[in-house]
């Protein structure tokens, strides 16, 4: 089973293409033109062992809103897509990641439900040109298009960068084995679908 998918998003703000493979070996290329993000999406992918290739433009010139939540967006929908039928997956995982100083803890539940607890308090506006703010607009528009429970906690932590490292280390990391394949043919639901 190939668990690949191809999402492209065109909008008047942005032009976002994500090739993505859950089965992957780490070929990783991302570029959305806004350094600190790409650092965090290819720790995610990094750990999450998929193969990544995202490509974005878009207006940059107003700031990184725009960008960063349609990327979180195409992020979601190729997840979902790949996962196909969730025959099989493991459904839920719940990580702890130190990075330092800071430790976060991420739980998912791949349950066709969108929500998103985000608790991760940082301090500064910006790490490099990235707005802090635009942590849970990720996040929340990654779980939202994904159709997945997803809660973000800050455990503790003082520096930014490796409390938004710790976090994203985090979501690779139970991304993997939520939608790792457990027992073939059997769907984690009594309901008989996620």
């Amino acid at each position: 089973m190939t668990r690949k998918s191809e999402i492209k998003r065109k909008t008047k703000e942005t032009d976002v293409t994500l090739i993505l493979n859950l089965d992957g070996e780490r070929n990783i290329d991302i570029n959305t033109g806004i350094g600190f993000f790409d650092h965090m999406l290819n720790l995610m992918a990094f750990h999450g062992t998929f193969d990544m290739d995202l490509k974005c433009s878009g207006d940059l010139y107003v700031d990184g809103h725009h960008m960063v939540e349609d990327t979180g967006i195409v992020f979601g929908k190729a997840f979902k897509e790949a996962l196909g039928d969730k025959i099989g997956i493991n459904r839920y995982s719940n990580i702890y990641t130190p990075m330092d100083e800071a430790l976060s803890m991420v739980s998912i539940d791949i349950s066709g439900r969108s929500f998103l607890h985000f608790n991760v308090p940082l301090k500064r506006e910006k790490i490099g040109d990235f707005e802090t703010e635009l942590l849970e607009e990720f996040f929340r528009a990654f779980s939202y298009n994904a159709e997945i429970t997803l809660h973000l906690n800050l455990i503790y932590g003082s520096n930014d960068h490796h409390i938004a490292e710790s976090i994203f280390k985090g979501l690779g990391r139970a991304l993997k084995e939520a939608s790792k394949i457990d027992k073939e043919g059997s769907l984690p639901s009594t309901k008989g679908m996620l």
